[in-house]
């Protein structure tokens, strides 16, 4: 339940709080966006049944974080039982699950409450005994920043021979995403492609507000730069072969690091785009919740205060400082940021880059036949990734995937 503090702090959220509980009601936990599919898939078959459980038993907004929390205590008990029965791979399936449950559970808390901290605590258990227990090696890193440090996971493909050294993928989530969902317990795009990841909390994001790291429109610069400093001390990791993946708000978070990280990476790219100046959109016409959460991720209380903040929240003086291949997936008909202004942002881009639009798909790039029949948007931003790391050419240009899944390319002079 969120404290009368945050139930007071926007004027949205009280006049809207009654219509968000029947939105709820009617259309279930995935009111805004598909975030039971999203936050459990990583977590394979177990974490998918038990979100699934949780999405039934939630009726208003007040329900998110006990059904998720009861939850996760539950599947920890499980995944502790069947370690203490010697059943590891079983006992990794339960653990990632439990974290993932713990923290869909502290999404909903908008303050650095002790109830955020028990979840994030919890959360970060049974994430430990989960790095025992995975099929890949993982390690948890500390990225010193601004005398704190974000918290971050390195998921390397394999045991390396000694001396073998890795590519290495940045994830970078959006506002709702954190470092214990960027990154499959099977299957992971990256990990079968031979590459290393390094999932991060980056300023604001999900465990790093709680540390009091909040963000600013240029601090993922810093953290970019950041990030690279501190792979640069792991012996597996190569150098040469970096790039930057994101989604939805992490549109805006990763283009900045992009930017100054300069050639120091190989590639950028993006599914799911937040790239309105202003982010009037997402913040004053969607759901308020995206509001009540970034003013926590950003460290403000006051509105008024907030609203001139995001005025600030801006990629158009940062794009023509991109040097890397760079890539956007989105949907036409995204309601949380108009297409429009990522065009727009490409018109400013002067490095290599490829914008990919699908016809009639929304915010997360589904609902839509063009995302039914054309090319996974997964696949496809791991596969051009890939491809940037390996420093593959490729032609700047405009795909529009049409209803049909038929990709029609032009190029951005024609």
């Amino acid at each position: 339940m969120a404290s009368a503090a945050i139930e007071g702090r926007i004027r949205r959220w009280q006049e809207q709080r009654w219509l968000l509980d029947a939105v709820i009601r009617t259309i279930g936990v995935n009111w805004d966006q598909n975030r039971i599919a999203s936050k459990s898939k990583p977590g394979g078959e177990v974490a998918e049944k038990d979100f699934e459980a949780v999405a039934r038993r939630i009726k208003k907004f007040d329900d998110i974080h006990r059904e998720f929390a009861a939850a996760a205590r539950k599947r920890q008990a499980k995944a502790l039982a069947y370690e203490n029965e010697g059943r590891h791979v079983t006992a990794a399936e339960s653990y990632i699950a439990a974290a993932l449950l713990w923290a869909s559970s502290c999404w909903p808390l908008f303050e650095a409450s002790e109830q955020l901290h028990a979840a994030e605590k919890e959360m970060n258990a049974c994430y430990a005994k989960f790095i025992r227990f995975a099929p890949h090696p993982i390690e948890k890193v500390e990225v010193p920043f601004q005398g704190k440090s974000l918290p971050a996971y390195l998921h390397l493909p394999r045991k390396p021979a000694p001396g073998e050294t890795f590519g290495c993928v940045i994830s970078i989530g959006g506002m709702d995403g954190s470092k214990e969902n960027m990154v499959s317990i099977y299957g992971d795009r990256f990990l079968a492609r031979g590459l290393a990841v390094l999932a991060v909390d980056g300023p604001g994001q999900a465990e790093a507000a709680s540390r009091g790291i909040f963000f600013t429109e240029s601090n993922f610069g810093e953290a970019g730069l950041a990030i690279h400093a501190r792979l640069a001390q792991h012996p597996h990791i190569d150098m040469n072969r970096l790039a930057i993946r994101s989604s939805s708000f992490g549109s805006y978070f990763g283009t900045v690091a992009a930017a100054a990280l300069g050639d120091k990476i190989k590639g950028y790219a993006v599914a799911g785009v937040c790239q309105e100046p202003g982010c009037h959109t997402i913040f004053n016409l969607a759901s308020p919740t995206f509001k009540a959460r970034f003013m926590f991720m950003s460290g403000y209380e006051d509105e008024a205060a907030f609203d001139a903040f995001c005025k600030k929240i801006d990629l158009r003086p940062v794009a023509p400082k991109i040097v890397c291949p760079y890539m956007a997936i989105a949907g036409e008909n995204d309601q949380l940021s108009p297409i429009e202004h990522t065009e727009a942002l490409f018109k400013l881009i002067k490095a290599p880059k490829r914008l990919v639009i699908y016809e009639g798909a929304n915010h997360g790039v589904g609902d839509s036949p063009s995302t039914d029949n054309g090319e996974d948007k997964n696949v496809l931003l791991s596969d051009w990734l890939v491809d940037r790391i390996a420093g593959k050419p490729f032609r700047s240009e405009r795909v529009w995937v049409d209803l049909a899944g038929r990709a029609i390319a032009t190029g951005f002079d024609e």
